[in-house]
């Protein structure tokens, strides 16, 4: 933080001071001179106030009004963030201080901003009544230096489309900065001057990716999007490979040896960086059944605090897992290397050992740093058919490995009803996976549930992450945690308006509204045509979960205390908690100073950490979206059915049983003039009364593939007896569904 030198015996004019002043109770926002004389800046002082003023507006800390009045925005009613634009046409401002709730944004009151601009936006009341509502007014930085796109050209002029959806704006490129690109190439444009105005800036070409349909060529437009570098600077590179990739003599000192326990990895087919482990043995605790052990790869070992590869780490804040790759937070050398929980090697771990009664509670825990040999590697799938069909080959295949996997299964039973019955939120959504031939094309999209052996894993990690979080909460000690924060009481009262038009009711107990009370309602219309429906706007009334250095609870798990823990090889914030951990196992307490460093850090690491996941998931989501796109770029002109997804004032969003979602825009339902019902999340035909709802099943047939948007287009196709004639159809199709949705953002 600057600060201006004390010159005149009175206190120095630094940002603090002026921010302390201006949120004062009894603060109305001043003039300079007004500020000058409040805070006593006259002759150096008055330009120091002057340069620290416009400082503090360039970073929003501080607005400066149309009347040139100064304050900050918390009382202005304005909110400082990001802008997320949808690829619907609206978008959220996400504020920069984590209590704020985000600012819904309108089409048409974006101002000058585009997507992931930082901006102010003045909040103006409710939207619908669930959320905050404003406008952008003001961009404080611009997001996008360069804009990756096609070049399309004109007589006198190119331009560039961008690829991302969200940005809804042309480059426009003089015919001399081509830079020997030509028409329909794949290019990366620098932007050399954003207009005041919502118009289209310029720019020039200054790399070139190649043409669409070249492989690969799909992904890298994407990871361009998001700056996502699989490539590591040599300084981090050369960390990395001086790490010796076999556990040395000298580390084995001071960590208990597992390495002749029954202990085995259990994760999907394709994944390369196994960071946890389980074992399960009866426990001697008296009370307890089992002994649960999750030991963790001690990835802190290898990742000194402030070293090349900590600092990479931090700044990248996850691994990122798209459709055809993994950009890694840590180098290969260490993320499928060393800290990778590979079978018949030894590695270094820390072991979190749970003592479990019958009923799933922990009696007793112990954590302590170990050295593991994992006997085997099981698959998701290999798992599933030991347990769900008693695949005879695959028992005779894990021997003794069998019946502890049997055992687990008991266990994980056991913890998820326990869970349930404290009231968690059970959403169980499809996820699709793509599969892609050896030149990145998609062949088919799997579509996959959560089973008994995922689940089995789950509820560990779930316990473990509990666990760990209770124990430093007891200790009062500087800590990450993984927060749900409650929905917001507007937020409720429009879900509870919604299912009104069902005749079904939120039943509370208490004027709160608990996770009990969704899960109440899951299992009320499990398995009827609403399921999907009320499961979908059930999952937008929730909050995102987020890492914050206060423990909020967990609202999705009804968790009192969560953190994560499980998987340091490719989530900053495990890594930080082993650190914590280990210090406190080895000394007893954190060492001098360290607490108060902590205490002041973490809150910025849960931040970052918690935008750079966002970031993460919106890359790792748009990249399986490209290639479900190309999936059905083959299938144009083909009839499916498929269920209502989103609706909006301009059409509906369909879903097809793969997960592939489509847009029937409202101006191809030619047989009535339909308008949006936005408390019942419905279209309504004006004429003929014609309802299309969320999760309504409609026939559609596919009229259009956009690459570049990442795009389909359906049109509405009539059904039997349908009256309306023209392409208008749907309404309840009788599929009885199960809920679908994961939302708690574990």
């Amino acid at each position: 933080m600057a600060r201006a030198k004390r010159n005149d015996g009175g206190e120095p004019l630094d940002d603090a001071r002026i921010l302390r002043f201006m949120r004062e109770q009894a603060y109305r926002p001043m003039s300079f001179g007004e500020l000058a004389r409040a805070l006593g800046a006259t002759g150096t002082r008055r330009r120091t106030l002057a340069r620290r003023l416009a400082d503090l507006e360039a970073r929003g800390q501080v607005v400066r009004t149309r009347a040139e009045r100064y304050g900050v925005p918390e009382r202005m009613n304005l909110v400082v963030g990001r802008l997320q634009r949808n690829r619907r046409g609206f978008g959220f401002v996400i504020p920069e201080r984590d209590e704020l709730p985000d600012v819904f944004i309108p089409p048409d009151r974006f101002g000058p901003a585009v997507h992931n601009d930082r901006v102010i936006a003045r909040v103006r009341g409710r939207a619908g009544g669930r959320r905050s509502e404003g406008e952008v007014i003001r961009v404080l930085e611009r997001a996008h230096r360069r804009v990756v796109g096609r070049l399309e050209r004109r007589r006198h002029f190119a331009f560039v489309i961008p690829s991302d959806p969200r940005l809804d704006f042309d480059v426009i490129i003089p015919a001399g900065d081509l830079g020997g690109a030509v028409p329909g190439e794949i290019v990366i444009a620098e932007v050399t001057g954003w207009p005041d105005r919502p118009r289209s800036p310029e720019g020039r070409v200054v790399g070139r990716l190649g043409v669409e349909g070249e492989p690969g060529v799909d992904v890298a437009v994407i990871m361009f999007q998001y700056g996502l570098d699989p490539a590591f600077d040599p300084e981090v590179l050369d960390e990395a490979r001086r790490v010796p990739q076999e556990v040395q003599p000298e580390e084995y000192r001071g960590r208990l040896d597992l390495r002749d326990r029954l202990i085995v990895t259990i994760d999907g087919a394709d994944a390369k960086d196994l960071d946890d482990a389980v074992s399960l043995e009866p426990s001697r605790h008296p009370g307890a059944r089992w002994r649960l052990g999750v030991h963790i790869a001690d990835v802190a070992h290898y990742v000194a605090e402030g070293s090349a590869l900590d600092r990479e780490a931090a700044r990248r804040g996850t691994s990122v897992y798209l459709v055809d790759r993994v950009v890694p937070m840590l180098p290969p050398e260490l993320s499928n290397g060393i800290c990778s929980l590979h079978p018949d090697v030894d590695r270094l771990t820390v072991s979190v050992f749970m003592d479990v009664d019958a009923r799933g509670r922990v009696l007793d825990y112990e954590f302590v740093p170990s050295v593991i040999r994992s006997r085997a590697r099981l698959t998701y799938e290999d798992v599933y058919a030991l347990l769900a069909e008693d695949d005879a080959g695959l028992r005779r295949e894990y021997g003794p490995i069998a019946p502890m996997l049997e055992e687990m299964h008991v266990l994980a039973r056991t913890l998820f009803d326990r869970r349930l019955g404290r009231g968690a939120v059970d959403f169980d959504f499809p996820e699709a996976k793509v599969i892609l031939d050896d030149d990145g094309r998609p062949v088919d999209i799997q579509v996959r549930r959560r089973d008994l052996a995922t689940q089995l894993i789950e509820e560990f990690m779930i316990l473990c992450n509990e666990t760990v979080a209770r124990h430093h909460r007891r200790l009062e000690v500087p800590f990450l945690y993984r927060i749900h924060e409650p929905p917001e009481d507007t937020a409720v009262e429009s879900f509870e308006e919604f299912l009104a038009h069902f005749g079904l009711r939120l039943r509370r107990r208490g004027a709160r509204v608990r996770p009990a009370d969704f899960q109440r309602l899951l299992e009320a219309v499990r398995d009827t045509d609403e399921a999907y429906l009320i499961s979908t706007v059930m999952l937008r009334t929730m909050a995102r979960a987020r890492y914050a250095s206060e423990n909020l609870g967990h609202f999705g798990l009804a968790s009192d205390c969560y953190t994560h823990f499980t998987s340091p090889i490719r989530r900053y914030p495990d890594l930080v908690i082993h650190r914590i951990l280990k210090e406190l196992l080895a000394g007893g307490e954190l060492a001098p100073g360290r607490d108060e460093h902590l205490t002041v850090t973490l809150p910025a690491v849960a931040a970052h950490c918690s935008a750079q996941e966002r970031q993460a998931e919106e890359a790792e989501r748009d990249t399986v979206d490209l290639k479900k796109v190309e999936f059905m770029a083959d299938q144009v002109g083909e009839v499916f059915t498929g269920i209502i997804s989103g609706v909006t004032n301009f059409g509906l969003f369909v879903a097809l049983p793969n997960t592939v979602e489509g847009l029937v825009h409202v101006s191809t339902m030619v047989d009535d003039y339909y308008h949006f019902d936005e408390a019942r999340f419905a279209l309504v035909g004006e004429r003929h009364g014609r309802v299309f709802r969320l999760g309504d099943a409609v026939r559609v047939q596919l009229v259009r593939v956009d690459w570049l948007e990442r795009r389909l287009d359906f049109e509405l196709v009539a059904e039997a007896g349908d009256d309306g004639g023209g392409r208008s159809g749907g309404g309840r199709g009788g599929r009885r569904r199960r809920a679908g949705g994961r939302g708690s953002g574990r």
